[in-house]
């Protein structure tokens, strides 16, 4: 769909912002902003008249900038301590301290509730000038920080991010006459929550998929495949009943090594070239993908070469994402891994293909997770994964099954593909559409029902 233009514009001098129409100032963050106060985190609740919902990080809806306050934190602040920092609705929120491994710190919401409340230490209110829609300024923000607008006001201290206020509000922006905003603000209400919808609905798409998925492998490697086989009670609550001549085993006794990857550190020994070194990141939806390429020396590995691949192994993700699975495949021999458990299949009993399958369905996960060791950092352990126990088929039934289940799995993995594919198209949609309105690139002021920009403001 195709928007109209404004008849004139200028060039704005920033980067970012590239030409804007004629008559939208452009100026600094802070000239927009009536006041910028810091937030506190007071002490414990204790249940009397100075108790107060506290907004945090943690509340913050990026995705739509908003505050979720479904389950809200209470904190003991005196009044006098209090009284210049209360959140209103239309006041904005500007994350200072925190980001993550794929989130910089920054994001900006509005407060749309009714409670009275204050925010975090890790947070700012900003009450902004008469002149600006706060809906406006929080997708002026969402544009922005999607190009480059934070980026060199975020500082890394102690491995924590932290938003350098005064750098930040001293950025450039364009500015439209009020009634604009939140025209503009109304428009993007509008349209992105259509976007919003569409991503919903993939969302969901690909959890049915993913569950069917799951019901699929979960029949094959328990069940089988012919529906009048006899059944009998494997001996396992979670396993339930498995076909007559189905044998129930552990991992140990069908393999002839359970050992595992390298669990060192790794900045001194990763190189440009050389050999393939998996880790868990590789791992997913039983498959190895290198897309993050790591590699270590011939002679290192040589020296680690009780972690070498052959064709057929089963690594096990060991922490972080415990449950991962996959088979190593020729493409994959010969490479090393790190912090994986490696379980090599004994010849004539068990299949590399058919364990994997077996570990990566819910009995498998669930198999995994129930022995994993360490509140604070969960990992499994060698010693232990040898005792799982798995339904094991004759080794032709093995791959008759396996055949079946790659077959099966390799439509829903398409499926979700191709949704999770739709999904990135959406976002990216969604954030052009943004930047497009807020630096004028398009002219909604008579897309807007009169009514619906009133609501806006």
């Amino acid at each position: 769909m195709s928007f109209p233009a404004y008849p004139e514009y200028k060039d704005s001098g920033v980067p970012w912002l590239g030409e804007v129409p004629v008559h939208w100032p452009v100026t600094r963050l802070k000239n927009s902003v009536a006041d910028c106060r810091n937030g506190i985190w007071g002490d414990e609740p204790q249940g009397d008249e100075n108790d107060i919902i506290c907004v945090r990080v943690a509340d913050f809806i990026r995705e739509t900038a908003l505050v979720d306050l479904t389950s809200p934190t209470y904190r003991n602040v005196r009044e006098q301590d209090r009284e210049s920092r209360i959140v209103r609705p239309g006041d904005l929120l500007l994350e200072k301290s925190g980001g993550g491994e794929k989130q910089v710190v920054g994001a900006v919401v509005r407060y749309t509730h009714s409670e009275p409340a204050i925010c975090s230490n890790f947070v700012a209110r900003m009450q902004l000038a008469p002149s600006m829609c706060s809906l406006f300024w929080a997708y002026v923000h969402a544009a922005a920080y999607a190009v480059r607008l934070n980026y060199r006001s975020v500082k890394q201290t102690s491995g924590i991010q932290n938003l350098d206020q005064t750098q930040y509000l001293d950025e450039l922006a364009a500015f439209p006459p009020i009634e604009e905003q939140t025209a503009i603000a109304a428009f993007l209400d509008k349209e992105t929550a259509k976007i919003d919808a569409l991503v919903a609905e993939q969302e969901r798409l690909i959890e049915l998929l993913k569950e069917k998925r799951q019901a699929v492998i979960s029949h094959a490697v328990i069940k089988g495949l012919n529906p009048d086989a006899p059944m009998k009670d494997s001996g396992i609550e979670w396993l339930g009943e498995i076909p007559v001549h189905w044998e129930v085993r552990s991992i140990g006794s069908v393999s002839t090594k359970i050992t595992n990857g390298y669990v060192g550190p790794t900045r001194d020994i990763l190189v440009d070239d050389g050999v393939r070194y998996l880790q868990s990141l590789h791992i997913k939806r039983n498959r190895i993908n290198f897309h993050s390429p790591y590699y270590v020396t011939e002679d290192w590995s040589q020296q680690h070469a009780k972690s070498i691949l052959k064709a057929g192994d089963v690594l096990i993700v060991q922490t972080g994402d415990i449950g991962q699975v996959a088979v190593v495949p020729p493409e994959f021999a010969g490479c090393n891994c790190h912090a994986l458990i490696i379980v090599s299949p004994t010849d004539g009993w068990l299949q590399g293909e058919w364990l994997a399958w077996v570990l990566n369905s819910p009995y498998g996960l669930n198999s995994l997770l129930a022995i994993q060791t360490g509140a604070l950092h969960p990992h499994l352990n060698c010693g232990n994964v040898k005792d799982v126990a798995i339904p094991l088929p004759p080794m032709d039934e093995q791959s008759e099954l396996v055949e079946h289940i790659e077959h099966q799995t390799r439509d829903f993995d398409r499926l979700i593909d191709e949704a999770q594919s739709a999904i990135t198209l959406l976002q990216e949609r969604r954030a052009a559409l943004i930047s497009a309105a807020v630096t004028g690139k398009i002219d909604v002021r008579g897309l807007v029902d009169a009514s619906v920009k009133m609501e806006t403001a």
